[in-house]
């Protein structure tokens, strides 16, 4: 993954960069877990349930040496957007969990900069870090009604077959 200038992104709001997600953006990350999980706008999680809950505080450990990765959106050094993925297994699953060695990406865009284009280019440049890493497929967690779901199956993800309803999954190669 490369750092650069986000297109789409522009106007008022300013120009994206981007650059990797770093071990120390825990926090970063995990507000963006409680963004996610809280998407319908209602406080359904509160930060106190992401430090503290085991099924929500794994999205925030990110571990490199398990080979998980990412990518930050700044404006003017202000983070704006966020994708990783990581590589759990069956003994700590995610929500999207569909096999070993199957990294399952989260990704988010803070409210006042969603619409522009910015989840579509972290989502594009996290999937193309994954082909350049040989991965085979690349899975995630998304509700029904959750309005990202169409913008993953614009991107080729679909339904994992054996899976919850809300599992998807990607062949980044194709």
């Amino acid at each position: 993954m490369t750092s650069g200038r986000v297109p789409g992104t522009g106007g008022t709001k300013g120009v994206a960069d981007l650059r990797p997600l770093r071990v120390d953006d825990a926090a970063l990350v995990a507000e963006a877990t409680l963004l996610n999980v809280n998407w319908t706008g209602e406080e359904l999680v509160t930060p106190a349930d992401i430090a503290s809950d085991p099924v929500l505080t794994h999205y925030t450990a990110l571990r490199p040496d398990r080979g998980d990765f990412g990518l930050v959106a700044e404006i003017g050094g202000r983070p704006v957007g966020v994708v990783w993925l990581l590589f759990l297994d069956a003994a700590d699953p995610g929500y999207g969990y569909v096999a070993d060695g199957v990294p399952e990406l989260s990704v988010c865009v803070w409210p006042g900069y969603r619409g522009g284009g910015l989840g579509t280019r972290l989502l594009e440049e996290a999937l193309a870090a994954a082909r350049g890493r040989g991965l085979d497929r690349v899975c995630l967690s998304v509700e029904a009604g959750n309005p990202a779901r169409s913008l993953y199956r614009d991107l080729g993800f679909v339904a994992a077959e054996g899976t919850a309803s809300e599992t998807m999954v990607i062949r980044p190669r194709e």
